[in-house]
């Protein structure tokens, strides 16, 4: 069975001789090593599931132990985090409510303060560790009312996460596609619902992923009621574990993180296009190219690109017959809102999608896909943890997010890619 160490050392080598062959014009090798990847995420992600669906046969309705959550920095010691099973229920009590816990909680996130040991004691069986803290790296339940309000700016939050589907089953288990969306079906009045007769020949298995979000201690050093304290906190943790999943969403590898809609191998290969400068501003190249191959059932989806792409080439952008397809609405407040082709268009910074202008020749400039059509699963949970960054010599807590997305249907995504200028015959 093929270990983690395996396959870190084994892709690279790969990349490197698939990047080798292109630039020695050697497409047969280059296929070969493309074949020969597809094959190793296939069978590292066939290993992790495989692992994964032991440990739920092992454990049943206990907790899952998660090592290696987050890399080692430098001399800090690696954290173990754990999280409850999907679906267990919470004790009718909550100790991490209590406004002596709520405070402790602030000032050993503001201040690096010892949480009282009784006070840790009662809320260890949330966190699933020993009821003590050391000097070191140590782990602490976030109060209800914090995670809450986490998990609530979180679905709120971000233009591009927002509107993916949430999900909330148990991981290391294969799902069917068609169980993860809804369908609906007509009746008569003595015929129940059949099952779904289409069949579903894919699967999807969600992982245990560790999201981290650091917070420097200076930033919340002056704060001191429990009140100003989540004002303040939620938004930062909310604003990177949002940045970090968006841009996971679109180009995440799928190795300790989201499998983005670019790296899903799964995407049919007819769905990948490319446009040259040629055609980038040109709409009869975007017709024939990306809106004729969108399928009838999967027209309702929208555009995603960077914001110079869009403000460069797709604004302003007229029909064969002079009519606007590509425009920015205003609204009341002046908020900006984006069409093109009468789809909506989402535009992301430069380090999600290349802006056409920088990017490289065969770089993503554009994805088209239903935002519906991309699940994050996630139990909800949280934890907060003491780290020393020992290249700057300051304290950061680290907020730890367990979670996992994928594509569910691959079908309706189209991948715009960069192509290069048409040479001009006889130059």
């Amino acid at each position: 069975m093929m270990t983690k160490e395996q396959y870190n050392a084994q892709r690279p080598k790969l990349l490197n001789d698939m990047r080798a062959a292109i630039d020695a014009g050697d497409i047969e090798t280059s296929n070969r090593c493309r074949d020969e990847i597809n094959q190793l995420d296939a069978d590292y992600e066939a290993a992790a599931q495989a692992r994964a669906n032991l440990a739920a046969l092992e454990n049943g309705n206990r907790s899952y132990n998660l090592p290696d959550v987050t890399p080692t920095q430098n001399n800090a010691a690696p954290q173990m985090v754990t999280i409850n099973n999907f679906g267990a229920q919470t004790a009718h009590t909550d100790p991490s409510e209590t406004n002596e816990y709520r405070t402790a909680f602030m000032n050993f996130v503001c201040r690096g303060t010892e949480i009282p040991a009784d006070l840790r004691a009662s809320v260890a069986p949330m966190l699933n560790v020993a009821a003590t803290t050391t000097t070191t790296d140590a782990g602490a339940v976030i109060p209800t009312t914090i995670t809450r309000e986490i998990i609530r700016e979180i679905k709120s939050y971000g233009n591009l996460y927002a509107k993916i589907r949430k999900l909330n089953v148990q991981g290391g288990v294969e799902f069917p596609i068609l169980t993860l969306k809804p369908t609906a079906n007509w009746i008569g009045e003595s015929k129940s619902s059949d099952d779904q007769k289409l069949t579903a020949n894919t699967k999807v298995s969600f992982s245990y992923y560790g999201l981290e979000c650091k917070i420097a201690q200076t930033l919340l050093a002056s704060i001191v009621t429990f009140d100003e304290f989540q004002q303040m906190f939620v938004p930062l943790a909310v604003e990177a574990i949002v940045a970090a999943k968006e841009k996971a969403i679109i180009s995440g590898t799928g190795s300790g993180q989201f499998r983005g809609i670019t790296k899903d191998s799964r995407v049919p290969t007819k769905n990948v296009v490319v446009l040259s400068p040629d055609e980038i501003g040109d709409y009869s190249a975007w017709h024939k190219k990306v809106i004729a191959k969108i399928p009838k059932a999967y027209r309702k989806g929208e555009f995603v690109m960077a914001q110079g792409t869009f403000d460069g080439y797709i604004d302003g952008m007229v029909d064969k017959n002079g009519q606007p397809i590509g425009r920015v609405n205003y609204g009341i407040d002046g908020g900006e809102t984006y069409r093109f082709c009468g789809k909506p268009v989402e535009t992301v910074e430069d380090d999600i999608i290349a802006n056409f202008d920088a990017a490289a020749k065969d770089d993503v400039i554009a994805v088209y896909f239903n935002p519906s059509d991309y699940a994050e699963n996630s139990n909800g949970q949280f934890s907060a943890v003491k780290w020393m960054d020992h290249d700057d010599n300051t304290v950061k807590t680290k907020v730890l997010h367990i979670c996992d997305g994928k594509l569910l249907d691959p079908n309706g995504v189209i991948i715009i890619k960069k192509g290069e200028t048409a040479k001009v015959v006889g130059s």
